[in-house]
């Protein structure tokens, strides 16, 4: 279904400098009248994918907006290792596609090119629709796709940034099984060596993808961690192991529901 590359491609840190940490400071963000969260410290490990799980509702979309400065109502600091700026270095995937009606597949892969004035590179945008199996696809407007087609866009579009620092809101949610598992094995790949936050509901895909995972429950919200599976991401789930680690995971999700 999905293109399969003769090797894997290349690190962040092999054409790129390290990816920097991202430490948050203080976070602390009221919605709707209700605190969230409040006082809450994470640092994201360099080079490495963070998943985030915790009950619906409880700020886990809220957090990647606070860490992208998009929450309002929000204090606290974001700050990378490296002392540069957050924004030139963050690609932040919503949880819906924000793709543009009026513009085609290729165009919104390419859109934060041209919305910062730079020349687009269509052929590279073109080369990502095709590994994520729309290279039919490519002219067509949103209207012409289906949610997961629309889905794979705006990956796309995620990855065309090529930003050390990657926030993604459930970029799988809309898949069907067997488009999910291939793409979280090519993401997996295309993102390594970058600094990632990746928000799911789905504990198999936590632990599938997760070099850390992280629980977000209670009111106002905190932070737990979860030790992940042993080995590098994409881990097989059929793995020895496996099925205790999302046992664990279960009863520890169960547990946060519990203690809203």
């Amino acid at each position: 279904m999905f293109s399969t590359m003769d090797s894997a491609p290349a690190s962040y840190t092999d054409t790129h400098r390290p990816a920097p940490a991202v430490q948050i400071s203080g976070a602390a963000v009221v919605y709707d009248g209700e605190e969230l969260f409040s006082s809450l410290d994470l640092t994201l490990e360099a080079g490495r994918i963070t998943c985030l799980l915790g009950p619906s509702g409880v700020g886990k979309s809220t957090l990647l907006r606070f860490i992208a400065g998009l929450a309002e109502d929000a204090s606290g600091t974001v700050t990378l290792s490296d002392g540069s700026a957050t924004a030139p270095k963050l690609a932040y995937m919503a949880q819906h596609d924000l793709l543009l009606p009026w513009l085609s597949a290729r165009d919104n892969v390419v859109l934060g090119a041209r919305l910062r004035g730079e020349t687009a590179d269509k052929a590279r945008a073109e080369a990502l629709l095709q590994e994520l199996d729309l290279a039919d696809a490519t002219a067509l407007r949103p209207d012409k796709l289906s949610g997961g087609m629309r889905q794979r866009v705006a990956l796309a579009r995620t990855l065309y940034e090529d930003r050390p620092v990657v926030l993604m809101d459930e970029p799988f949610s809309s898949l069907d099984a067997v488009t999910r598992h291939s793409l979280q094995a090519l993401a997996a790949e295309w993102l390594r060596g970058r600094t990632v936050l990746l928000v799911t509901h789905d504990p198999l895909e936590a632990l599938r993808l997760g070099q850390r995972i992280l629980l977000l429950a209670g009111k106002p919200a905190k932070l737990r961690e979860v030790a992940p599976p042993a080995g590098p991401p994409p881990r097989d789930l059929q793995a020895v192991g496996m099925g205790e680690a999302h046992a664990a995971l279960m009863a520890s999700l169960q547990a946060a529901k519990a203690a809203r």
